[in-house]
């Protein structure tokens, strides 16, 4: 009986090297775009002490009670592959004394892990760039992130295929109040109440106001709103951020349902959305959270940050052509050989170019195959001028050069020559 072919975990997916080029790309723009405006990486461990998610994402949301990959390791410890970043990023910044006195500007990347159900655009492994600005409390923070998303989007082409959402959730005290009034009139139409929401009333009432359901869709527009419970500071925050969009020329719309799955919140709250991915539509969230540091066990510290989910803009700029040829990796220079004998030959050829222009991307064949069957593959390459070695000219001194794109006649060229000849054209 022959054994069962393994396969990668539902929900966990390679990434082919006909994808990765797209990856870098994406990542490439992004790393550019956030040293720009000052931000630095830090690299973080994908497993964390489950009390941390528990601690600051909450106990009572969807991510820590149902979606988490918790298991005891041989010391008996509880431990979680991280379900998002903010809360390891301030575990760091808290362990390694970042925040004393001092603004950060940080971004993280990597994967990570929730056991849904998948979907398009949705995964059990997925990968995030988390954004993270700690120490300042004025709505000016929350501003500027949102105009570097903002202008992200312009530089992929797909800032007319998203649009920004935004909400406030404002203080704590803000949300007990409106709490208590929501359970109060959720409670009296619990009968309304779906599955998920009848669970939900008692941990996270908030989240209810986010539910998909349509039969709630009524219901829902019908509860108290956050927005009548604000107090003067949350008012005049949410003013300022909506003033300073405007004033950027950021367009945005308010959605009071806007509420966000995760406790550590307060303010401002935002997600950018767009149409083109069905239900997935969410393709970069966050807010401000600025209880969360102390949560934590650091000193009290503001802070305002956001997700992007990369297999989600990959998804946008799969339908960018652009963004696809600036993407792909190309071939400048393909050597050939004629046989086996004068492999080693063009190898030494081959690395005395990469010395001399590394700049240049080239591909070297390896193997034994006829001439044609090589220059079937530099063409398929993309290769702008294939170098042929064969064995006389080799030992005369000489290279043969062929222009693959161009129509310019082949030559000989000593091979003296030839790193001149590729620096020049």
């Amino acid at each position: 009986m022959s054994e069962k072919q393994l396969q990668a975990i539902r929900g966990m997916n390679d990434i082919l090297p006909s994808e990765t080029p797209l990856w870098q790309y994406l990542q490439h723009r992004l790393m550019t775009l956030l040293r720009q405006y000052g931000y630095q990486e830090i690299r973080l461990p994908i497993i964390e002490h489950t009390e941390l998610f528990a601690r600051s994402i909450g106990d009572g949301t969807d991510v820590v009670e149902k979606e988490m990959y918790t298991f005891i390791d041989r010391n008996g410890e509880s431990l979680t592959l991280r379900p998002e970043g903010t809360a390891g990023c301030v575990r760091a910044a808290i362990e390694h004394g970042l925040l004393y006195n001092q603004t950060q500007r940080l971004w993280y990347f990597g994967p990570m892990f929730r056991h849904e159900r998948p979907q398009k655009g949705r995964y059990r492994q997925f990968y995030q760039v988390g954004v993270e600005f700690f120490g300042v409390s004025e709505p000016s923070a929350d501003i500027e992130l949102l105009a570097l998303t903002a202008r992200f989007w312009q530089q992929l082409g797909i800032a007319g295929q998203v649009k920004l959402q935004i909400n406030t959730l404002g203080t704590p005290a803000v949300r007990q109040a409106h709490r208590e009034a929501l359970v109060t009139y959720l409670s009296a139409h619990s009968e309304q109440l779906d599955e998920d929401s009848q669970r939900r009333l008692t941990k996270n009432p908030l989240r209810i106001l986010d539910s998909k359901n349509p039969a709630m869709k009524d219901l829902i527009t019908a509860a108290p709103k956050l927005m009548d419970y604000l107090d003067d500071l949350s008012r005049q925050h949410f003013d300022d951020v909506k003033m300073g969009l405007e004033v950027l020329g950021i367009a945005y719309e308010i959605n009071p349902c806007l509420v966000r799955g995760l406790d550590y919140y307060s303010h401002t709250v935002f997600e950018w959305v767009t149409d083109s991915l069905g239900a997935q539509g969410t393709v970069c969230a966050g807010g401000r959270y600025d209880g969360l540091v102390e949560q934590c066990g650091g000193r009290a510290t503001p802070a305002v940050g956001c997700a992007m989910g990369l297999e989600r803009l990959l998804l946008m700029l799969q339908n960018q052509p652009e963004v696809i040829a600036a993407a792909m990796p190309s071939c400048d220079v393909y050597i050939l050989s004629s046989n086996m004998a004068i492999q080693i030959s063009a190898l030494q050829l081959a690395e005395q170019i990469h010395e001399a222009l590394p700049e240049l991307n080239l591909l070297c064949h390896c193997g034994l195959e006829s001439l044609k069957s090589q220059f079937k593959k530099a063409d398929k390459s993309g290769a702008k001028i294939a170098l042929i070695l064969g064995e006389e000219e080799w030992k005369a001194g000489l290279v043969s050069v062929k222009w693959l794109r161009e129509d310019r006649p082949q030559q000989m060229v000593l091979r003296s020559e030839i790193i001149t000849l590729l620096s020049t054209g």
